[in-house]
């Protein structure tokens, strides 16, 4: 099959997926962020083998050590926030959406220690946003965004009323490029978490947050169809591989 219909007048193109994730490194070139070293892809070694063809072993077996927040494009449930650890693995039961795709220019904001760059509820409101998923591309955009170390570099963040809206809007995925919605460093208090989850006084247990995709400047603007593929981690958080496909006409 290479064309699914979305309804009488339009369909997706299954031949032309647009991968937005960034792939996970066993190398210093691998992205980081929130103080984590990056991540190691080590042969195992025991008395009798190794792990490694290069090596003289009779496979490629490496153990992975990584960590979901900090080294790659990963989906969170409300479990990152509360006492007790929800998985996202039970939260996502779906895995196509309807989405849209936006880019902005975060805006600068003196916030008195530091110049904070901030995206706000005004920015979001010049759109059209009608679908199950909410993918933002920040600007300036470039391919130094899969592989930088954000640690320590105040990154640009979303002032909390934009999960007021986004709730409003029924957007129950949000897609960002960014490392956190949150800022940095904000004494734990992680504002936008916790709205955009409603925790702790109605926890929603529908909305995902995806950090840390890349969107190439060549995929425009506009509606399509999301597949949000995540590995079966029982976490509250794990890899993930978020795939656009534009909406054609037939």
């Amino acid at each position: 099959m290479d064309k699914l219909s979305i309804d009488q007048n339009h369909f997706i193109d299954l031949n032309k997926p647009l991968d937005i994730s960034i792939p996970l490194r066993g190398d210093n070139k691998n992205l980081r962020a929130w103080y984590v070293d990056p991540p190691r892809f080590e042969p195992v070694r025991t008395d009798k083998y190794v792990g490694a063809i290069a090596e003289g072993g009779s496979v490629n077996f490496r153990n992975v050590y990584f960590n979901p927040h900090g080294h790659g494009t990963h989906t969170e449930c409300l479990g990152h926030i509360t006492k007790d650890v929800y998985s996202v693995n039970d939260v996502l039961q779906k895995y196509f959406f309807t989405a849209t795709l936006i880019s902005i220019l975060p805006k600068r904001r003196d916030n008195g220690d530091k110049v904070d760059f901030v995206i706000t509820r005004d920015q979001l409101e010049q759109f059209d946003i009608s679908t199950e998923a909410l993918i933002i591309r920040t600007l300036p955009n470039d391919h130094t965004k899969k592989s930088r170390n954000y640690s320590n570099t105040n990154p640009p963040y979303f002032d909390v009323a934009c999960a007021d809206l986004i709730k409003e809007l029924r957007v129950k995925h949000f897609l960002v490029d960014l490392p956190s919605v949150d800022r940095e460093e904000d004494g734990g208090v992680l504002a936008f978490h916790h709205v955009f989850w409603d925790v702790p006084q109605k926890p929603n247990f529908e909305r995902t947050i995806t950090e840390l995709v890349f969107i190439p400047n060549e995929v425009k603007d506009g509606k399509y169809v999301l597949n949000l593929q995540m590995a079966p981690f029982v976490n509250d958080a794990a890899p993930s591989r978020p795939v656009l496909y534009r909406i054609e006409v037939k």
